[in-house]
């Protein structure tokens, strides 16, 4: 099975429905950008924020397993996608992708 890197590229904040929706919180997420992990065998990396894993675990499996080009060419490299995480109020995009 191929190795996959999963790295955190952008966080967006909406402040506007933050304010209008979401009850305070004192802790929300410890991602930043730059930061990365490898799965390993399609399996959640050490670390790795699960509700995020959540959102992208059936890409990685499917680039692990060596399957790819997800919706007939979406991405420039077939190996890769582009996934966001499913906080609706500070969403960060990963990029995840098969390395050697």
């Amino acid at each position: 099975m191929n190795k996959v890197r999963i790295t955190a590229i952008r966080q967006t904040v909406y402040h506007d429905l933050m304010e209008k929706y979401e009850n305070p919180i004192e802790h929300t997420c410890d991602v930043v950008e730059g930061q990365h992990w490898i799965s390993i065998d399609g399996q959640c990396p050490e670390g790795m924020c699960p509700s995020a894993w959540y959102s992208m675990r059936e890409f990685v499996e499917s680039l692990a397993r060596g399957e790819g080009n997800f919706y007939d060419g979406w991405m420039k490299n077939p190996m890769s996608a582009m996934i966001s995480c499913n906080d609706g109020f500070r969403p960060f995009s990963f990029y995840i992708e098969v390395i050697d």
